[in-house]
């Protein structure tokens, strides 16, 4: 009788799948590329009556408001609502043409940071308001170049006007203020004696503080154009134009805006090292990475991953 023994292999000897890479290795790479590049948003808005805007701080110190009575009345001039003091120099905060005050966002002589929504103001007549959702808030929260709106089935397309900042806002507040006689220093001015502004006497706008709001994006359409509450609107938005841009995939590049992560391919071997680098504009498809590759770099795609946060701790007993 023949007894025919089958071995058994062991399992850390089989060998590999064919067709597998060893687990880590880079398969899918890009190299930057040099580009022109026009970060363009389309947005969806309506028409709306009296929209609230935000105004920032122009540069990081102590904010300083002036006491202005509330007005329902636009004036034909900018209205100096604040100042943000940085090394003894007062930076004005003005409110634009068309508009009133709506609410104070900040406490009196608080500490604030360059961008930071001090004030709401409200622009009184038709505006055009869109939403907008935070993966699209970094790619607009940029100086606005220019935007275009076309009413659904009315007047366009238009240039419309920014006003503001696309910054959600708090609900604000009104306070009254405190008399001030001539030749003594307003609060929030430059300390020195001088004549005094007289304060607007309407009142009623805004009294009740401005409303809290979502990010939005609010503009102004020219005087003729005709304009029916409630209307939808598509805006074109461009915030920035960049000419021969070194550009990656936005799939390589880890963040959007201001500063991200790519992974470069090492040698032969081709390992990952992971560098920051500073990004710039993006239309979607390519971000401009402004500094940290020279352009004749191997990236890996996809992107490095952001680590993963340890769990919290629990906490048991009583």
């Amino acid at each position: 009788m023949t007894v025919v023994l089958s071995g058994c292999t062991a399992e850390n000897d089989a060998p590999e799948m064919p067709g597998l890479e060893a687990r880590g290795t880079v398969l899918t790479t890009v190299t930057p590329a040099r580009q022109d590049l026009t970060n363009q948003i389309s947005l969806a808005g309506k028409v709306t009556i009296n929209p609230i805007f935000g105004l920032v701080s122009p540069v990081a110190g102590e904010l300083r408001y002036v006491d202005r009575k509330p007005s329902t009345t636009p004036v034909d001039r900018r209205t100096w609502v604040a100042s943000v003091w940085k090394d003894g120099v007062p930076r004005r905060v003005e409110i634009p043409i068309g508009s009133v005050m709506a609410g104070r966002l900040m406490d009196d002589r608080a500490p604030v940071s360059k961008g930071m929504p001090v004030v709401s103001a409200k622009h009184v007549g038709y505006g055009i308001v869109a939403d907008i959702d935070s993966a699209q808030a970094y790619r607009i929260s940029g100086s606005v170049e220019s935007i275009k709106a076309q009413i659904k089935s009315g007047p366009g397309p238009f240039e419309c006007e920014p006003v503001g900042t696309i910054a959600a806002l708090p609900a604000g507040t009104l306070p009254q203020p405190t008399e001030t006689k001539t030749g003594e220093p307003r609060p929030g001015s430059s300390g020195a004696p001088g004549p005094v502004e007289a304060p607007e006497t309407e009142t009623g706008a805004g009294a009740e503080g401005s409303e809290p709001t979502g990010l939005q994006l609010v503009c102004v359409a020219p005087k003729k154009t005709r304009l029916i509450n409630g209307s939808d609107v598509t805006l074109d938005v461009i915030t920035g134009r960049a000419k021969n841009a070194l550009v990656l995939p936005v799939e390589a590049v880890a963040g959007l805006s201001g500063k991200g992560k790519v992974d470069l391919v090492i040698g032969d071997e081709r390992t990952r090292k992971t560098i920051d680098v500073e990004l710039g504009i993006s239309d979607g498809k390519v971000v401009e990475i402004k500094k940290g590759l020279v352009g004749n770099e191997t990236i890996a795609v996809p992107a490095p991953n952001l680590p993963t946060p340890e769990p919290a701790e629990e906490v048991t007993g009583g």
